[in-house]
């Protein structure tokens, strides 16, 4: 996405290779990043920088407290999609570039759609 910095990009994909999650609702993918409620500041951060993604939270289930950010749909494709895509290597992590691999392949058609939309 235009306007990140370097740093920008680095604290992004460190969030979402070591703590996020790589799926879909069957219809549409989303990366999902949940953190206790100690960490808004840095989940705000995250939606300023996408705004296009939600925040949804705080969320409380017995002693954990948490927020929940989202990138889904045309927001995750268009935003989040070609940040990862740039850093997430093999090479950096292999277990985060299968996860995010296996959510492309899985959502290959939503995306190929998106990306010929916005072309």
């Amino acid at each position: 996405m235009a306007g990140l910095s370097d740093l920008d990009r680095g604290i992004v994909c460190g969030l979402l290779l070591s703590q996020g999650s790589f799926g879909g609702d069957g219809r549409q993918p989303q990366v999902t990043l949940r953190m206790h409620t100690r960490h808004e500041v840095l989940l705000r951060w995250l939606c300023e920088r996408f705004p296009r993604t939600r925040l949804y939270g705080p969320y409380h289930h017995g002693d954990r407290s948490y927020f929940q950010w989202m990138a889904r749909g045309r927001a995750l494709v268009e935003d989040v999609l070609p940040v990862l895509e740039e850093v997430v290597t093999p090479e950096l992590d292999a277990p985060a570039a299968a996860r995010l691999e296996d959510m492309k392949h899985r959502y290959a058609d939503f995306v190929a759609r998106v990306r010929r939309d916005a072309a």
